[in-house]
């Protein structure tokens, strides 16, 4: 079931900024997924968020989840950091692991790279991780100046910090 939040990134692909760095009716969307005003900030953690707010509403992404003690909305992530996804999983030791970068990843766990940006995983090599990010761009920059953009990218495994990983209750 987890492999539908992929899913869910996937269907945005494309997805672009109008109007400024920063700024369109999509992206503002995406923010208002996380516990801030939308604005001009950079928007990658929001678009994981989102895509999570997204998956759980599908009636059979909650079965599967078997949350215990939580509603879907108390549930799921509403950070704007990247590196706050891994806080944020850190607290629900029931329902989310994070592994370590030398984990092979899998289809619907959130990555988290060094360089303070995330993402939805597709797919994996052994050297490659395919996933969906939130404000990239097609060189694969990421930063508030140059990302542009909901795209799928293809990144060396070694960027990755670690993996969020969903998967159903332990409680």
């Amino acid at each position: 079931m987890i492999e539908k939040l992929a899913d869910v990134a996937l269907s945005q692909v494309g997805v672009r900024e109008s109007g400024g760095n920063n700024r369109g009716s999509k992206i503002r969307v995406y923010q208002a997924a996380t516990n801030l005003k939308p604005g001009a900030w950079p928007w990658c953690a929001a678009f994981v968020d989102w895509c999570v707010q997204q998956w759980l509403t599908y009636p059979e992404a909650r079965k599967w989840l078997g949350l215990k003690h939580r509603t879907p909305a108390g549930w799921r992530p509403k950070t704007a950091r990247a590196f706050g996804l891994i806080e944020w999983g850190r607290k629900r030791p029931s329902t989310v692991t994070i592994l370590p970068e030398k984990t092979k990843p899998q289809a619907g766990d959130i990555i988290v790279f060094d360089f303070s940006h995330c993402g939805i995983v597709i797919g994996a090599t052994s050297k490659i991780v395919e996933c969906v990010e939130g404000n990239t761009n097609g060189r694969g920059d990421r930063d508030s100046e140059s990302g542009d953009g909901v795209w799928l990218k293809k990144r060396n495994l070694s960027l990755a910090r670690c993996y969020v990983r969903i998967h159903p209750s332990k409680a």
